[in-house]
């Protein structure tokens, strides 16, 4: 497995003609800042910060007991898809406390990853909540941390999901995994706007296209 760890980062091209924003949203702790960490080619720009005692009157850590760092404004990173058309990542901070970023993260976003974690599903509500607000295309990947398996059709009753909306395994850690999320939001967006924008937006890549990692 292709691990968040590795140092290893395509260069930089030169130039891009299209810089198209996709957003990584969800619960506290679901490892939005991993997927980020594993999928970009360059180094993430993080806003963590350590957790002290005085946070824990604020955020519930009951089911995040291993995490010692958070991210408190955002995570960003960069991916090529090719010659012409980059994409940008924003992981968004996960506690209540800072969920008034979200709208603004939002904004000019061609779409969105719903982080979830299946132990902890009602986390993901708000998210989702928002982005049918602002009627963002959206899919949502349960990361695996080992708890109970689920059918898919429960975590989308579970989540009330509309049936176009894409559900997909992932382990955030795993920069296969993670390009394989990105790649179906990608052919969710392309699939949602095909023919509609075609003389004005940047063209998404082509569903079988592969992500320059």
């Amino acid at each position: 497995m292709d691990s968040a760890t590795s140092d290893a980062r395509t260069p930089l091209g030169a130039s891009a003609d299209n810089g198209l924003k996709i957003v990584v949203v969800g619960g506290f702790g679901v490892g939005k800042t991993t997927l980020v960490r594993s999928v970009s080619e360059i180094r993430p720009l993080n806003t963590e910060e350590t957790m002290t005692k005085a946070g824990e009157a604020v955020d519930d850590i009951s089911e995040v007991r291993g995490k010692s760092a958070t991210t408190v404004a955002f995570d960003f990173g960069r991916i090529t898809l090719d010659a012409r058309n980059v994409l940008y990542l924003f992981g968004a901070p996960g506690q209540q406390r800072f969920w008034f970023l979200w709208d603004r993260l939002f904004s000019g976003t061609l779409g969105a990853v719903v982080l979830v974690d299946t132990r902890r599903i009602d986390d993901s509500w708000y998210a989702i909540d928002r982005l049918e607000h602002h009627g963002t295309p959206f899919i949502v990947a349960c990361n695996d941390f080992g708890g109970p398996a689920y059918a898919p059709q429960q975590i989308r009753e579970a989540l009330d999901l509309d049936p176009h909306v894409p559900l997909l395994d992932c382990d955030a850690r795993s920069r296969a995994s993670a390009k394989q999320v990105l790649i179906t939001l990608v052919e969710h967006v392309r699939n949602q706007y095909s023919g509609r924008y075609d003389a004005q937006a940047p063209k998404a890549p082509a569903p079988h296209q592969e992500l320059a990692l």
